[in-house]
């Protein structure tokens, strides 16, 4: 059977879990029979607060060109995120899960259907909330809102879409690469391989990979 793995690491979460980038790999590893082929691997770094998955979107169609089955090391952690679920649900890939192999298209139907139930909640629960301080006297909102703060917020948005999805996840990697003890070079062919480049558009060299690791 080939398999492509995908993987999610999140800074603010990681430590917490136990589950880097090494822990997930080495259940894939684990998880593998004898004559199991493993394609290349998709590596997701983000926060938790982006709604989207473009190195998930990656895999999905990786696996499909290659008729091979999607790999995850561990479903549950990503059980309530909305935004994976319904990527998963809508994609038609085969799948397979480390911790939950008998999982399925109806299966993830479901935790689609009970994220989508949370999330609702949750901003239900907000509403409910900044109603009850409204009623109280407070004042909500931002006063201080000029144009000048309004174009400078946009621009730095801006920014962060174009620095933040690409060199930002970048260097989270190259950390985590640096940490299991691989050269600079190994890891500018790595993110070469995933799609990654330099703020410039260029394939990443040793020296920039260097670079962004002692500036971001």
């Amino acid at each position: 059977m080939k398999y492509v793995p995908y993987y999610r690491v999140s800074t603010a979460s990681q430590g917490k879990s136990g589950l880097g980038l090494s822990a997930q790999q080495d259940i894939v590893q684990r998880f593998l029979k004898a004559g199991d082929e493993l394609l290349d691997e998709f590596i997701e770094v983000e926060s938790g607060k982006r709604a989207d998955r473009p190195q998930l979107a990656s895999a999905i169609a990786h696996a499909k060109q290659h008729k091979a089955r999607l790999l995850i090391a561990k479903l549950d952690r990503l059980s309530r995120n909305v935004s994976f679920i319904f990527s998963l649900r809508n994609s038609e890939v085969d799948f397979v899960a480390c911790d939950i192999p008998d999982a399925n298209i109806l299966t993830v139907g479901i935790m689609a259907v009970l994220a989508q139930h949370e999330r609702e909640l949750i901003g239900e629960r907000t509403r409910s909330a900044l109603a009850a301080k409204k009623a109280q006297g407070h004042k909500l909102g931002m006063p201080n809102i000029t144009t000048e703060v309004t174009r400078r917020g946009l621009a730095v948005r801006q920014q962060n879409a174009q620095v933040n999805l690409a060199n930002r996840q970048a260097a989270e990697l190259i950390r985590l690469y640096r940490k299991d003890g691989l050269t600079y070079r190994a890891i500018a062919d790595r993110l070469n391989q995933m799609g990654y480049r330099t703020r410039r558009g260029q394939e990443f060299l040793a020296m920039s990979v260097k670079r962004l690791d002692r500036t971001l």
